[in-house]
C-alpha cells in the first residue's frame, strides 16, 4: 500500500520481496521521512519491513537523520499539516556505514593528519538520541591484501540464515504462549513484556546494573541492551539470558557509551 502511494508499483504488481532502500547522502528532509506540498511516503516508510541504509552516514545533514528519530521508536512517521495529519507505517531495520573520519584513512599502516580532531568533529555530525537508537554498533577494520586471500569462514550465510530462522521461530512460539500474537520477534517486545522474557540470571543482573551506573545508560539503552541480550540468548538456544549475553549486548553499544564517558 505505501509503495502503491508513491506510485513505485511497476504494473500494479504487488510487491513480493522485502524492501531495500539506500538513498543518497544529499537526500532532503522530504525524501527521506515525506512530506512535500502533497505529502508522499519517505524513503524511511518505502522501507517498511526491510532495510534502510544509508551510507556515508555522518554526510546526511543532522537534521534530517534526527528525523529519523521518531519513526525509529514509533515505527511509523506522522506527517502534520495546517489541514491534514497523515501517518505512514515505518518498521525498519536501519543500517548505518561511515568511515572513522572525514579524510576516510582507516587502511592498515594509516592515520590521519589532522589527528583526534577529525574524528571527533565527524562523528559528532551525528546525534547522541539517534546513536541511542542504534543496537549493534561495530567497528569494522580495514581489510589488507593478505585478508583477501584467506580461507572462506567456517560458518557461511547459509549456517547464519539457518541459525537466525531458528530464533525467529523460538520467539514467535514464546509470545504466542504468553499471548502476545502481535509481537514475532523480539523488536517488538517493550515494557512488562520485555522486563518478564528477558530478566537476566542474578550475574547478569549486577552486570547490568554496573553498566548502567558507570556507563550512563538511558532509560531506552538499558531496555535496548536487555532486547539484543535476549535476541543473542535466542542465538545460542538458551532459555535464560545469562552475563555473557549481557556483556555482548553491552558490546555493542562502543560507540554511544563512549560518548557518554567523554560527556561525563
Amino acid at each position: 500500500m505505501v509503495h502503491s502511494l508513491a506510485g513505485e508499483l511497476m504494473g500494479g504488481k504487488l510487491a513480493s520481496e522485502r524492501p531495500f532502500r539506500a538513498p543518497h547522502h544529499s537526500a532532503s528532509m522530504a525524501a527521506l521521512v515525506g512530506g512535500g506540498t502533497r505529502p508522499r511516503p519517505g524513503e524511511v516508510s518505502l522501507a517498511h519491513l526491510g532495510v534502510l541504509f544509508l551510507d556515508e552516514l555522518p554526510e546526511f545533514q543532522p537534521g534530517v537523520l534526527d528525523a529519523l528519530r521518531q519513526p525509529l521508536e514509533a515505527g511509523e512517521t506522522v506527517i502534520a499539516r495546517a489541514n491534514h495529519r497523515i501517518a505512514y507505517t515505518s518498521r525498519i531495520q536501519l543500517v548505518g556505514a561511515m568511515n572513522p573520519c572525514k579524510c576516510g584513512n582507516g587502511a592498515p599502516g594509516t592515520s590521519c593528519k589532522r589527528g583526534p580532531r577529525c574524528a571527533a568533529d565527524y562523528q559528532a555530525r551525528i546525534s547522541g538520541p539517534l546513536l541511542d537508537r542504534i543496537d549493534l554498533q561495530i567497528e569494522v577494520p580495514a581489510l589488507s591484501a593478505a585478508d583477501l586471500v584467506l580461507p572462506a569462514p567456517t560458518e557461511g550465510s547459509a549456517e547464519v540464515r539457518a541459525r537466525v530462522t531458528r530464533a525467529r521461530e523460538l520467539q514467535r512460539e514464546r509470545f504466542t504462549a504468553l499471548g502476545a500474537r502481535s509481537m514475532r520477534t523480539n523488536a517488538d517486545c517493550s515494557g512488562r513484556i520485555l522486563e518478564e522474557i528477558a530478566t537476566p540470571d542474578p550475574e547478569g543482573v549486577a552486570l547490568l546494573r554496573q553498566a548502567a551506573d558507570a556507563l550512563h545508560l538511558s532509560a531506552r539503552g538499558f531496555h535496548r541492551t536487555l532486547r539484543v541480550a535476549r535476541t543473542l540468548a535466542d542465538l545460542d538456544g538458551a532459555e535464560m539470558v545469562a552475563r555473557m549475553h549481557v556483556a555482548e549486548a553491552l558490546s555493542y553499544r562502543g560507540e554511544t557509551l563512549r560518548q557518554a564517558s567523554r560527556a561525563a
